[in-house]
């Protein structure tokens, strides 16, 4: 199915709601292992999703494929809108992806490990301290943006 008519809505309750995900016949291969036959999602905007299976079914990699980490060998997707395939940087600015265990420098401050993912983003030194500064202030962790970040609590950490 071409992606400009997959759908941009599903029905709950009877009513039309955006769709948050949206994927047809996702396929991945790694060399002649076949990690994902054909996967189908529809997610509605709003709504909460869990992505559950047995080791091996392929949850990683469908989460790889639909925050642009990796590219689908096969099949249409679309997050917030975006294509993937097409427009992969609209996704990944319209995404947030958190693992099961964060992914923090526990060595270096909060707000160093925030200034080193603006960095890794490309963005200016400038624009990187404002990045920052707002999302500190957004988390709730000015007070402890100093601090080494191995001090931080899990939840700390995750919203780090």
């Amino acid at each position: 199915m071409p992606s400009s008519v997959m759908p941009t809505s599903s029905r709950t309750n009877g009513q039309e709601s955006p769709t948050a995900v949206s994927a047809v016949g996702l396929r991945k291969s790694y060399g002649d292992k076949l990690v994902l036959d054909g996967i189908d999602l529809r997610i509605p905007a709003g709504s909460v999703f869990a992505l559950l299976g047995p080791n091996g079914a392929g949850k990683t990699t469908a989460v790889k494929i639909l925050s642009t980490l990796i590219t689908a060998d096969g099949g249409q997707a679309r997050v917030g809108g975006h294509d993937l395939a097409t427009d992969p940087q609209s996704v990944r600015a319209a995404i947030g992806v958190t693992g099961q265990f964060s992914a923090v420098d526990g060595l270096i401050t909060g707000e160093e490990n925030m200034l080193l993912m603006a960095d890794l983003h490309h963005l200016s030194r400038a624009e990187g301290r404002r990045v920052t500064a707002e999302l500190l202030e957004r988390f709730d962790l000015v007070e402890a943006a100093k601090k080494p970040a191995s001090t931080y609590s899990g939840g700390m950490k995750r919203r780090l």
